[in-house]
């Protein structure tokens, strides 16, 4: 190692060292580090991964693109993107591991290799569970009851692109008096801790209550739906399951009642009682859009999109429960 190279690193180390403000970035990648299973997840990727035998170029380490693939997704950056931060960011250098003293950061190409890799393998969702699996045995994945909701995910409407159109597995929904053109994300969430446990892409124009059994684990007591989801219950794929169901009416049923009238007053304050219960699905939503910056789709296709879905609501569940999973952890989310 030659001088100039030492005394690069000592200054910049001692300048991120010495700085007093915590970045944002900071936090959210300290708080992962601390709360990844990385090595449970690895050995998910690891018999799929190239073992570089021969006299070949040997593939960089797992753990290394993986750490580069996470902060990928919680930094919400490109292939390129991340490639860059690398360079630019101490925190993001210190959470993947490269010393730019000694080694080049990996390229985009390779994190587009890597990413493929899990895409192809379907590891995702293999991913996911294995960070569920973590979040059971510490007691904070409970089965009693489930909430179930979706979210729409935008995409390009541009059909300024190489095929001349928009992506043909997205649609259009109407949510209110607007159209939006994407995907949904639909979950099911544990009704005690608010961690997801189900994950389903869409397109945009499939209608939340057909996704219902796709969501429920098996082992829930009772059910908690918006109005979307009415009628959930006579479904044929769940109407043989002893379940409680606590979907909320429809607002036309409420304004229909008498104005200040017991009957009415009683309805709402049932309805206050079953969205107090749904509240906690809006936590893993707000973290991949606000906190991730998910709110549009990276990639063309439901499939892709989907996988990429897995592993943000499992990183997603890990920063929601990253206080019992770090009890000196003091650090909290920015707010929406």
């Amino acid at each position: 190692m030659t001088w100039s190279s030492m005394k690069q690193i000592s200054f910049s180390d001692a300048e991120f060292a010495a700085k007093r403000k915590v970045t944002r970035r900071e936090r959210v990648l300290s708080e992962l580090d601390a709360a990844v299973p990385w090595s449970a997840v690895a050995a998910v990727i690891e018999p799929h991964y190239p073992k570089g035998i021969g006299a070949g170029r040997p593939p960089i380490g797992l753990e290394r693109m993986l750490r580069m693939y996470v902060a990928q997704q919680v930094l919400g950056l490109s292939d390129e993107g991340i490639e860059d931060a690398i360079y630019d960011s101490q925190s993001v250098r210190g959470f993947v591991g490269i010393d730019l003293a000694v080694e080049s950061a990996p390229d985009a190409t390779t994190l587009l290799k890597f990413r493929r890799l899990l895409e192809g393998a379907k590891l995702t969702k293999e991913l996911f569970k294995a960070i569920n699996r973590r979040l059971a045995d510490k007691g904070l994945l409970l089965r009693n009851g489930t909430i179930v909701d979706a979210t729409l995910i935008a995409a390009a409407p541009s059909t300024k692109n190489k095929d001349k159109q928009r992506d043909p597995e997205m649609h259009q929904s109407k949510k209110g008096n607007q159209w939006f053109f994407g995907m949904k994300a639909h979950i099911g969430v544990d009704a005690e801790s608010g961690l997801v446990h189900s994950v389903v892409g869409t397109a945009g124009n499939v209608a939340d209550v057909t996704q219902v059994d796709q969501l429920l684990h098996g082992e829930e007591q009772c059910v908690f739906a918006d109005a979307g989801y009415t009628g959930a219950e006579k479904r044929e794929a769940v109407a043989d399951k002893d379940l409680g169901w606590y979907i909320a009416r429809k607002r036309g049923v409420i304004t229909k009642a008498k104005q200040g009238g017991a009957y009415r007053k009683a309805l709402e304050a049932v309805e206050r009682a079953k969205a107090s219960a749904r509240a906690l699905v809006e936590h893993p939503f707000h973290v991949i859009k606000n906190l991730f910056r998910h709110r549009k789709v990276r990639y063309r296709g439901i499939e892709k999109n989907t996988a990429q879905l897995y592993t943000l609501f499992g990183l997603a569940n890990l920063v929601l429960s990253r206080r019992k999973l770090s009890p000196h952890c003091g650090v909290t989310a920015p707010a929406a």
